[in-house]
């Protein structure tokens, strides 16, 4: 259907609607999420659910939307030339622990794209679906890359990112009560590795180490995953 917003046929005032309704939200969500930090209250989750209600109130569809706030998803790429900085500031993290880190990487990626094709299968999900879910452990910014070069969808493969995200922090926050991790980097790579930017975050309210220790692990899974991309389409073919 078509928007029923009076400046529907207008461009330039879409572009500022559905951008400062984004921008918004967000705020507005990160805000509650400060007051009540619970996963479900996660500006991952609540943002889209409040953009869901206000393009079905509107009668607004996605392509509308994605239009509208296209710079918005551009900016993805200055904030993945913005991933050198931790890697810049824990360069004593990778040289001390560089095999240990480089072993987890690996693993981590293999086994999470494993598991998506898995679950794929046991799904019945194929073609392109399929190959958007393999990035989900992945960041976004390096997941969407990845998912366009192996074939994928990468607006669908966002959707799936964000939800690993989400569930990977609370389920690491459980696991974290549940198993013996004492050490700083196991318990921040946990959340790097598993819930990418989502983790970083709830890995920074957990500790600073284990913040440092998250998103550098985020970041190494995200060029190296990259990095292996090429390698990765020439596999699924």
């Amino acid at each position: 259907m078509e928007a029923t917003v009076p400046f529907a046929t207008n461009p330039a005032l879409l572009t500022a609607f559905w951008s400062a309704a984004t921008i918004f939200f967000y705020l507005v969500s990160k805000a509650i999420y400060r007051r009540w930090p619970q996963s479900w209250l996660s500006p991952l989750i609540v943002t889209p659910m409040a953009l869901i209600a206000l393009a079905l109130l509107l009668r607004a569809n996605y392509a509308e939307y994605i239009h509208a706030t296209h710079w918005l998803v551009a900016m993805l790429g200055p904030v993945t030339v913005a991933f050198a900085i931790p890697i810049f500031e824990e360069r004593h993290t990778i040289r001390r622990y560089w095999p240990v880190l480089a072993f987890g990487v690996f693993v981590g990626s293999a086994t999470a794209m494993l598991t998506a094709w898995a679950l794929a299968s046991l799904l019945s999900i194929d073609g392109a679906l399929r190959l958007s879910l393999l990035p989900r452990s992945i960041s976004t910014p390096f997941a969407m890359t990845i998912s366009q070069d192996i074939g994928g969808v990468p607006d669908l493969t966002a959707i799936f990112v964000v939800i690993t995200g989400v569930c990977g922090a609370a389920l690491g926050e459980t696991l974290l009560r549940v198993l013996p991790i004492r050490s700083t980097l196991a318990r921040g790579a946990l959340f790097g590795m598993g819930a990418h930017g989502a983790g970083v975050a709830k890995a920074h309210q957990i500790g600073s180490e284990e913040g440092s220790i998250a998103g550098l692990v985020m970041v190494l899974v995200g060029l190296v995953n990259v990095l292996a991309a090429p390698l990765i389409s020439m596999l699924l073919r």
